[in-house]
């Protein structure tokens, strides 16, 4: 390249830099004029959180414009593209300006109000003192916490509780939507006793179950136990079915696994003997019988050779191991009853009541048609006040999805529009989203506000659910003020497209208290905004947050295989690293939770060593090292 190419060079640069100097000089004003325009909103703001709010807005001042030609430019000039500028908005554009005035052949000097942005550095640590505010100490060598939801047995468990403490756990999540003070207390009880064996210190969250649209009821299901042997290829039995028979006046767990379990009167159970055998005509009238096999003081043990349906009241007639006692007579006790389901196919009409009258299924004539299409009712009938026909509706956290084609006084109609292909099971208690539906409801329920007396007195953090706008946190705090002595920190749960949509303003809202986080609950989220545009969704409410230097939980599904069934897909093990960029990960509960917390504990512990947020960290890579130099 000779001098006139390298003057040439030169001088392209500095009217690149030009370019770049008045776009970023207009972003600059505007961000502070919008920021002016908003004293109001910051005067409202508790003091932890003054220097954040002014950051979030220069953030959303930010971000209504197109940027990306302008990151290009900078790109090409080597200078900062802005794209990790959440948590220092106006710091990090002044440190850019001050270089591309330099390129453009000019000084430049950040006003001397801009000594009040916060920068990197202050930034990175206003969001670690709010975390800690929040969610109590990191563990060592992990930064991430680790919260896990308790199932209800905990309560009587001490031992699950502290195994969970002892494996990493930093906040216990106790869901209000199940059990009642008397199993919370147990619960919190064991909590802090395990705290103190094991000097590790345990945030206690409470979710308050809030408006959740749900399912009625269904009518009782048949009380019917299928009996079936296990068979190989050639239909032969391998294995026959180990029925456990147990006196219905006092009856006991089967001591090791059995197929069915049978409470029968404990006067004729008295009488059964190895080697006798029982025979009974099951559910379809088809003869079986059941050999006794073994007797013990708790019950018997029969074994079934072939398939049967046991019901209630069968009649089971004993014949003595001898061949010469007397038949003896009995019936089987109450049997629990099955799981109750609509099987719901593509096309079918559903009807959603305005009662919690138990629901029924389809009725059918001769020929197979529809005579009265299924109908199942609903927990807060007074929503479809606001529905519209054309409105989407999903149930079961979108296993089913339908348009609402009618609307009366009494019910709705609805054209299912996606299931699978076999047709989905729709149980009783199972969520329903309305997404494109304006619902005006209130977060906190009536009995929100009764379990709200408890968490005031008994936990550290208060979750709400269905957090839609400004209002519902403002409800949340003047009754926290006027129940509670202390102030428990509040965690708003995301989960509607509504609630994405208001974020900022809930932020700002929340931020007027001295403790607060966000918790992405993707479950209902993903229904509620498109299992498309989940991804998105959850990006822009992690650039949100951490503009705001508010913590963020990354909930819903996090290692649910692993912890329900005891061996994770590789699609969680990804998820949970990707939960790394959260400043918690919450755990479901599972019967294998335990081993959930050690591995996501080892994940996020491998994972910090690779990136923080979303920037990438250098560590020793040991494939650097694999190239063989020779």
């Amino acid at each position: 390249m000779n001098d006139a190419d390298s003057a040439e060079r030169v001088k392209g640069r500095a009217k690149l830099a030009e370019s770049v100097v008045r776009d970023l000089l207009e972003i600059r004003a505007e961000i502070v004029s919008e920021t002016a325009r908003s004293n109001k909103l910051l005067d409202g703001v508790h003091h932890n959180f003054r220097e954040s709010a002014r950051n979030l807005l220069h953030y959303l001042a930010l971000r209504r414009r197109d940027v990306r030609p302008l990151q290009l430019r900078l790109a090409g000039l080597g200078l900062s593209s802005l794209g990790r500028t959440e948590s220092h908005v106006l710091a990090n554009i002044d440190a850019v300006l001050v270089a591309a005035h330099r390129l453009a052949g000019r000084e430049w000097e950040p006003p001397p109000t801009s000594s009040l942005a916060v920068d990197h550095a202050r930034g990175r640590a206003l969001l670690a003192e709010h975390t800690e505010s929040l969610l109590g100490p990191a563990s060592r060598g992990r930064s991430v916490r680790i919260m896990v939801t308790i199932p209800s047995e905990a309560a009587d468990d001490p031992a699950l509780i502290r195994e969970l403490l002892d494996q990493g756990m930093n906040c216990m999540r106790v869901n209000c939507a199940h059990d009642g003070p008397e199993e919370w207390t147990r619960m919190i009880a064991h909590l802090r006793r395990a705290e103190e064996d094991l000097g590790t210190p345990c945030r206690v969250v409470m979710d308050l179950a809030g408006p959740k649209l749900r399912t009625g009821p269904l009518a009782e299901g048949a009380r019917v136990i299928r009996v079936r042997p296990k068979r190989d290829v050639y239909g032969r039995v391998k294995l026959p079915a180990r029925v456990w028979l147990t006196a219905e006046e006092s009856q006991k767990a089967p001591p090791t696994f059995a197929d069915a379990v049978l409470p029968v009167p404990e006067a004729w159970l008295n009488h059964l003997r190895s080697g006798g055998t029982i025979s009974l005509t099951d559910a379809r009238n088809a003869k079986r019988t059941l050999n006794v096999v073994d007797r013990t003081d708790d019950g018997c043990w029969a074994e079934a050779h072939d398939t049967a349906y046991i019901s209630s009241g069968t009649i089971l007639r004993y014949i003595g191991g001898t061949g010469d006692a007397p038949q003896k007579e009995a019936q089987v006790g109450e049997l629990p009853a099955k799981p109750a389901f609509l099987l719901i196919r593509k096309d079918d009409y559903l009807i959603i009541t305005r009662d919690l009258e138990p629901g029924r299924d389809a009725t059918f004539d001769s020929a197979g048609r529809v005579l009265t299409p299924a109908a199942i009712g609903c927990t807060i009938p007074e929503v479809f006040d606001e529905v519209r026909a054309g409105e989407a509706i999903w149930f079961d956290d979108g296993k089913i999805g339908g348009i609402v084609e009618r609307i009366t006084h009494e019910r709705v109609i609805v054209r299912i529009t996606q299931a699978a292909p076999e047709g989905s099971k729709l149980r009783s208690d199972k969520g329903i989203n309305l997404p494109e539906s304006a619902l005006a409801l209130s977060a906190l329920t009536a009995k929100d506000i009764e379990d709200l007396q408890f968490v005031c007195r008994n936990a550290d953090v208060v979750e709400l659910s269905f957090a839609n706008s400004a209002k519902d946190i403002e409800m949340l705090q003047e009754n926290i003020e006027e129940m509670c002595s202390g102030t428990p920190a509040v965690v708003l749960k995301i989960e509607t497209r509504r609630g994405f949509e208001n974020l900022p303003d809930m932020l700002l809202a929340a931020m007027q208290m001295p403790r607060c986080g966000v918790m992405i609950a993707r479950g209902d989220l993903a229904v509620e905004c498109g299992f498309e545009r989940l991804a998105e969704v959850q990006e822009e409410i992690l650039w949100i947050c951490e503009a705001a230097h508010v913590p963020v939980i990354w909930a819903t599904q996090v290692l649910e295989t692993l912890a329900k069934k005891g061996m994770p897909s590789r699609a969680e093990v990804t998820d949970a690293a990707m939960g790394d960029r959260a400043e918690c990960v919450m755990l479901n509960k599972g019967p294998h939770v335990v081993d959930a917390v050690r591995s996501l504990d080892d994940i996020l512990r491998r994972m910090q060593a690779h990136q923080r947020k979303k920037q990438a960290m250098m560590r020793e890579l040991h494939l650097a090292h694999s190239v063989d130099s020779k």
